[in-house]
């Protein structure tokens, strides 16, 4: 069993985590602008599930904030999130170091994943099956994974329709005590 709280603390304080904190400028889906401010926008989130979940995986959600975003400032635009240079590739990269827990290594590579499925949909109407497949094979514990889409996924800049739509989606097929209710 991993220490989260002592990963969590070697992440953030490690200088390639402190390096890239201050990266960023408003954009579209992040009008705080850098990762420190995603990041503390997220934190705040979580603080509002913190009752639902255990303190084990409370540690383990603030350790996916920590890490989600960090290396947008060193990936390669536009690459497909499996790619080697994508915020999500060096991200997994990076926790890996710290933690050998291969979901929450997964949970890194693919927190991005249900957003671009929702995106496929909105602009065809449909979305890659083999994808979404893919995602409920590469990861284990939804019940983490559905708690962290929803502390990322309810910041200022962010709709809710994709979450809504992934609760749909995910419906009957696997098991987290999260349900669409519970979008902030």
């Amino acid at each position: 069993m991993s220490d989260y709280q002592k990963i969590f603390d070697a992440i953030t304080s490690d200088p390639r985590y402190l390096r890239n904190l201050d990266w960023g400028d408003p954009r579209p889906g992040h009008p705080e602008g850098t990762i420190r401010a995603h990041i503390a926008e997220v934190d705040r989130n979580l603080m509002t599930l913190r009752p639902k979940i255990s303190e084990t995986d409370y540690w383990r959600l603030r350790v996916l904030i920590h890490t989600h975003d960090t290396f947008k400032g060193d990936a390669e635009s536009g690459v497909p999130i499996t790619a080697p240079k994508s915020h999500a590739s060096l991200a997994r990269a990076f926790l890996a170091e710290f933690c050998d827990d291969a979901d929450m290594q997964m949970m890194v590579q693919f927190h991005d994943e249900p957003y671009a499925l929702w995106r496929q949909f909105e602009a065809k109407g449909k979305f890659n099956q083999e994808r979404m497949t893919a995602l409920f094979t590469s990861i284990r514990d939804w019940n983490i994974f559905l708690a962290f889409t929803i502390v990322d996924g309810c910041t200022e800049g962010k709709g809710r329709e994709p979450l809504r739509w992934l609760f749909r989606q995910v419906a009957g097929k696997v098991q987290s005590q999260f349900t669409e209710a519970d979008i902030l």
